[in-house]
């Protein structure tokens, strides 16, 4: 049990960590791609001054991305043995595709991109950097569909002890990938937008009207505003359709993070809630009558299973034990990320608002006390898409406890039996150590950076007064 206890630790550690980065990665590289195709199509220097200066922050971020996801691989074959003889056949599969195909794809065209400026010409080097994009969001797909297995497995055959697949077009036509991909990919687009307002909010608070540096940020500022917009009101749609999907496929994530015991007809849904996970049963809500049912059918009615029915269901179908994912954490990893989901699309609907105003009455938003306020705010929003989405993560994994495979396997069955506590503990802490360190020296390294400017201050470009 201590080994299990440690194992989860050090996975979840080092998973919250790395998908620190890749939401990053799969979003600027899009940002990038399409501020080097507005150069290609103008010729304006300043799209090729932000495309190298957001090009920059990708690098760093891609470096990190990559040397923090490579140990997750060792953990599979060393503290989840078990699991990984289970689902090898399955797993492996995707996994390997996304090695030998995307990420290949994605590592070479990045390489020509940055050696290649004055290099290929124009057009040519900007399609590398859409390959750069492509490849890295194909390398999210295969990761998911190999993930999700996990939750929703289909295509394979239980054969002496292991699952073995029988229908590899099964794998990738999962259900649970064509509604966790989407939402990865507007959560991504979400996060890369909030990055680059937050860094030209910055820039926009401090540089001289007029300058280069702030023709090029108020570009980048007005193309993340609504890209970021788009983003989150997506990433909102396509939660909707996942949290509809839960309902057949893992009904007891859907009960837990809606604190719901008991099933009803029609289900309320819970604002606020104080439980008491021992008793199986609330203490106190605050609840909106049928409004659950409302998004689980788009009618408000039809019934939503409960905790304490799924967990009778549930003894039933796979013998006696213990079904219900931890509560307090599936409860408000929910509730975090819904309610950060809405503050960026208010902020970022406010921005776009003062830009347009601003726009029509030739007034830049930053001259007025309402507009400073909004980019100081924008510039203090960095950290929110990455709090949400590491909220959703563990929403989608703890949700899914006690499974590793759900309905085939559960955690403690696919724990290493050859790894002692002892070493576990040691590689927790050295990863943790490690990780704080890379940590620090990724802040530091994005901050130098981004405080630099896309073109010294003093200059002048002769757009800048139609920018205003």
């Amino acid at each position: 049990m201590a080994a299990l206890a440690l194992a989860r630790w050090q996975f979840a550690v080092t998973t919250v960590y790395h998908f620190f980065f890749v939401p990053l990665t799969l979003g600027l590289s899009i940002l990038v791609a399409i501020m080097e195709t507005l150069y290609v199509r103008s010729g304006d220097e300043v799209y090729k001054r932000m495309t190298k200066f957001w090009g920059k922050l990708f690098l760093i971020n891609f470096a990190m991305g990559v040397a923090t996801g490579i140990v997750q691989e060792f953990q599979f074959g060393m503290n989840w043995a078990e699991y990984s003889r289970f689902v090898g056949d399955l797993f492996g599969a995707p996994l390997a595709i996304e090695a030998l195909l995307a990420f290949f794809m994605e590592s070479t065209f990045l390489g020509i991109w940055i050696f290649g400026w004055d290099r290929l010409p124009k057009w040519l080097h900007a399609g590398v950097m859409w390959l750069v994009a492509l490849g890295s969001n194909l390398s999210a797909l295969w990761i998911l569909v190999a993930s999700s297995f996990m939750h929703e497995p289909v295509g394979y055959t239980l054969r002496n002890g292991r699952a073995e697949m029988t229908d590899f077009w099964a794998l990738l036509g999962n259900p649970h990938v064509w509604v966790q991909w989407p939402h990865v990919l507007t959560s991504a687009m979400t996060t890369a937008a909030f990055f680059v307002l937050g860094i030209s909010a910055y820039h926009l608070l401090r540089q001289k009207e007029g300058s280069r540096d702030q023709v090029g940020f108020r570009r980048s500022f007005r193309m993340a505003l609504v890209i970021g917009l788009v983003g989150v009101v997506l990433a909102g749609g396509v939660g909707h359709i996942q949290a509809q999907h839960l309902v057949e496929a893992q009904p007891m994530k859907l009960a837990a993070g809606e604190g719901l015991w008991d099933g009803e007809d029609p289900a309320p849904m819970s604002l606020v809630a104080i439980f008491s996970e021992t008793e199986r049963r609330n203490i106190f809500a605050i609840e909106l009558p049928a409004v659950a049912s409302l998004l689980a059918y788009n009618k408000p009615e039809g019934r939503i299973e409960g905790i304490n029915d799924l967990q009778a269901e549930y003894e039933q179908r796979y013998g006696p034990g213990n079904y219900v994912p931890p509560v307090t954490i599936t409860y408000w990893s929910f509730r975090v990320m819904m309610g950060l989901g809405v503050l960026m699309f208010f902020l970022a609907a406010l921005g776009v608002y003062l830009v347009f105003q601003g726009r029509r009455k030739k007034q830049p938003q930053r001259h007025t006390r309402l507009g400073t306020t909004v980019l100081k705010l924008l510039a203090w929003s960095i950290p929110l898409p990455y709090l949400a989405n590491s909220a959703g993560w563990i929403l989608t994994e703890v949700g899914r406890q006690p499974w590793i495979v759900f309905g085939l396997m559960r955690v403690e069955d696919g724990v290493s039996l050859a790894v002692s506590p002892g070493a576990v503990l040691f590689s927790l802490l050295l990863f943790a150590f490690i990780y704080a360190a890379l940590m620090l020296f990724d802040i530091y390294l994005l901050a130098k950076f981004a405080r630099r400017g896309v073109a010294p201050a003093e200059e002048l470009h002769p757009l800048a007064a139609a920018e205003g």
